[in-house]
This record gives structure tokens, C-alpha cells and sequence, in this order.
């Protein structure tokens, strides 16, 4: 039986594709002599570890909405679910490296925008959970195993990432989104006072507002 282990050796943005997306290089490795991966039908879930990291105050600022108070992060502080993914490995017999593409948003509704956007620098704990099914070769009958739900790599990725990453798909911007009813009245706002950008308009309301 076939005895893989994972890890994650580097990851970089993938240059040109229709969204944001992160390429991570997973390293698998069979330690089992005498067996031939003929192929894996691989599964992963990524998690975010906030436990996993020290925050600085303006971080701790801005990640208020989403842990709450920082003195109260020691029970409000949980593992975020960030994707899941899949790949089809090919045959090899003691290691092969795969790609992993890992599609991103820039949706500040997404509670994981809202973590990767507060971060001001350091790393970003990552643990990466395996599943999936092995097709291998024990002498000449081919064999059919279950990954073990054990499998993990742990991977720490740059902040600088994933901001580089939201830079180049969308320059000086960010998303928000808003409901229809709410659209609408900003829309009539904009057209009434002749404001050519939906920057302008958001400005024009935040003066008033703080005319108030």
C-alpha cells in the first residue's frame, strides 16, 4: 500500500487567467518500495490558522469585524475554510511535483477577503487536507487505495502574495457588493447630481456625511 506524504515547496501568482489565482507546487512523495503510483485522484481543503500568527495593532483594528475585540480573540479566533481544490496525478514511482491552482476573490462580503486584506505583512499560516483515491501497482495486479484522512502540509504564504496578486488582476480598486434596492438609490443619486464615477458619488456622500 502506497505511503504518500505532501508538502507544499513554493507558491506564485499565476500570470494570466480569467480570475485571481494562486499556483502552489505540491511535492507528493511515495515511501512504500516496490509500488507504482499509476495515478491519484487528489482532493484538498485549505484552511486558514489565524492562531498561527502575531498580529499588529492596525491589524488587530481592522479584523475587529470578523474576531471581535482582540481580548476576547481567545475564544473568538476559529480555522477558516479558505478553498478546496482538486488534481489528477499522473504516474510516478518515488515523488512528483503537481500544481495546485487556487482561485481567488476580491469580494469583501468573503470573510477570507477580509482576513488577507487586513493583514499588513508577514505570512499567512495555510494546512492543506488530503483525500482522494490512489491507483497503484503491487507486482503486476493493480491495486486501489483511499488516501488516509491524515494527510496534511502546512504552508506559510507571504501577505505580499496574495496584495501583488489583487494588484495586478485589479489596480488601485477593491469590490463591494451592495443590495439591488441600495444600487439602485446610489444609481439615481450619481444621475441626479451629474457625478461622472460611482467615485465621485461614494465621495459625495461621505462629505455629507461628515458635514453632519
Amino acid at each position: 500500500m502506497p505511503d504518500l506524504s505532501f508538502g507544499i515547496t513554493e507558491a506564485d501568482v499565476l500570470p494570466f487567467a480569467a480570475d485571481p489565482t494562486i499556483l502552489f507546487k505540491l511535492l507528493i512523495k511515495n515511501a512504500a518500495p516496490g509500488e507504482r503510483i499509476r495515478s491519484i485522484l487528489l482532493r484538498a481543503q485549505i484552511r486558514i490558522e489565524p492562531t498561527r500568527r502575531h498580529y499588529e495593532a492596525e491589524e488587530e483594528r481592522r479584523l475587529v469585524e470578523l474576531f471581535g475585540e482582540p481580548q476576547r480573540w481567545g475564544s473568538t479566533v476559529r480555522t477558516l475554510l479558505w478553498s478546496n481544490a482538486s488534481a489528477i496525478v499522473g504516474e510516478f514511482a518515488t515523488e512528483c511535483l503537481v500544481e495546485l491552482p487556487i482561485t481567488c476573490t476580491y469580494d469583501f462580503e468573503v470573510t477570507q477577503s477580509k482576513y488577507f486584506d487586513a493583514l499588513q505583512e508577514g505570512l499567512i499560516p495555510l494546512i492543506f487536507l488530503f483525500s482522494g483515491t490512489v491507483f497503484y501497482t503491487e507486482g503486476d495486479a493493480l491495486q486501489i487505495s483511499q488516501i488516509p484522512w491524515e494527510k496534511e502540509a502546512r504552508y506559510e504564504m507571504p501577505v505580499r502574495l496574495w496584495k501583488q496578486m489583487m494588484e495586478r488582476y485589479f489596480p488601485n480598486s477593491a469590490w463591494l457588493r451592495v443590495r439591488k434596492d441600495v444600487f439602485d438609490r446610489l444609481y439615481s443619486y450619481r444621475t441626479q447630481n451629474g457625478l461622472p464615477t460611482w467615485e465621485a458619488a461614494l465621495e459625495g456622500l461621505l462629505s455629507i456625511s461628515k458635514e453632519r
